[in-house]
């Protein structure tokens, strides 16, 4: 092969790997080109899972309001309090309630072994024999005066006896009925009326005397108070009427709104506060008495408005507030806030929204991660 032939094979191999090498890397460019292309145009969505349980706020444009913040308690509804203290002295036979139970009017709570029922049984047996001697006199009497051989006064004698021992069965018999008293010496003791009880001071094989405290309390809770807690330095900021709302702390996020009913004018001994009571409506039973409560009272609203992010939208990262933007479940953008004033429940902000914007609430820190 001379010198010639073989610069033009080397020129030719030499050709083929460039163009080789160039395809590879043509090849390689445009994988690459496609890998990253799903990247780029990735957007985050709520599943249907998370955006079942995922909150979406209004944030609408509000005066900019301060707010006074007390504390306080949920408690029985005492114009619907009943408490039951037994008439009778005894001993407790059985107790047919728990503590919390739901109760009808005239159900039989316990029975209870007496012997001031054993000693109206006897009363009524003795009524009913003295009333069958009384009736046999009568007619004896009325018979004798008929033959002349009574005088009309003791007839009239016999039947003023007679008619008195039937008043006093009478009564015998409605303490008996009243007591729903049996033959064994126990009475009932009955629900007064349809509610839950509260209240429980009653045990079988207790025994009942006339200085007991009530043995149970019944309230329907449809209605409960608020009782509220007023400091000295905020008397001259609540007054009777101002609309109020309550949050527990068994369910933060809820709001019940109610105003201020009354305002007991003596400060209490013992926490050296004034009281003040809420009446609010408890038909989902979740306001339960017991519960320590925040109540919040409207203070004063400025003529500058701003939008209000409720403050359960609201993300802390690295010392700045950030908000998730909603417009879709795949239209998710982070936006961070200025904060000119906040209270209670809104933070105001300079920051302008669209009418179509909203904005997480329940999940936003999730989200706001997933988003970052």
């Amino acid at each position: 092969m001379t010198f010639s032939t073989m610069n033009k094979h080397i020129t030719h191999y030499l050709i083929l790997a460039s163009m080789a090498l160039s395809a590879c890397g043509s090849t390689t460019s445009t994988n690459g080109e496609n890998e990253q292309m799903p990247d780029s145009t990735q957007s985050y969505c709520l599943n249907e899972q998370l955006r079942g349980s995922t909150a979406i706020l209004e944030v609408l444009e509000r005066p900019v309001t301060e707010q006074l913040a007390l504390s306080g308690k949920i408690a029985y509804n005492e114009n619907d309090l009943v408490a039951f203290q037994s008439l009778l002295v005894g001993t407790v036979d059985q107790v047919r309630f728990e503590l919390g139970d739901f109760v009808r009017k005239g159900q039989v709570l316990a029975t209870v072994k007496s012997n001031d029922i054993q000693d109206l049984v006897q009363q009524r047996r003795s009524l009913q024999s003295q009333i069958q001697l009384l009736k046999n006199q009568l007619q004896t009497k009325q018979e004798l005066l008929e033959d002349g051989l009574a005088s009309k006064p003791e007839v009239l004698e016999v039947e003023n006896e007679l008619a008195t021992a039937r008043i006093e069965l009478d009564r015998v018999t409605q303490s008996l009925q009243l007591f729903r008293a049996e033959g064994s010496g126990t009475f009932q003791i009955l629900a007064p009326k349809d509610g839950y009880i509260i209240q429980k001071a009653i045990s079988a094989g207790q025994s009942i005397t006339e200085d007991n405290e009530p043995l149970f309390s019944i309230s329907n809770l449809k209605q409960v108070w608020v009782m509220v807690n007023i400091y000295a330095r905020n008397l001259r900021f609540v007054n009777t009427g101002d609309a109020v709302k309550v949050r527990t702390v068994a369910y933060p996020d809820q709001l019940y709104t109610g105003k201020i009913d009354k305002i007991y004018h003596v400060f209490d001994n013992e926490e050296h506060v004034l009281k003040a009571r809420v009446v609010l409506e408890n038909q989902n039973l979740n306001l339960m008495p017991g519960l320590s409560a925040d109540i919040i009272i409207d203070r004063k609203s400025s003529a500058e408005k701003a939008f209000a992010i409720p403050n359960a939208a609201k993300v802390f990262s690295n010392n700045k507030e950030y908000v998730v933007i909603y417009k879709g479940d795949c239209q998710l953008e982070v936006r961070q806030i200025t904060q000119i004033a906040s209270n209670e429940e809104y933070t105001y902000v300079k920051e302008r929204f669209a009418p179509d914007e909203k904005v997480i609430g329940s999940n936003a820190l999730l989200i706001f991660e997933q988003l970052k």
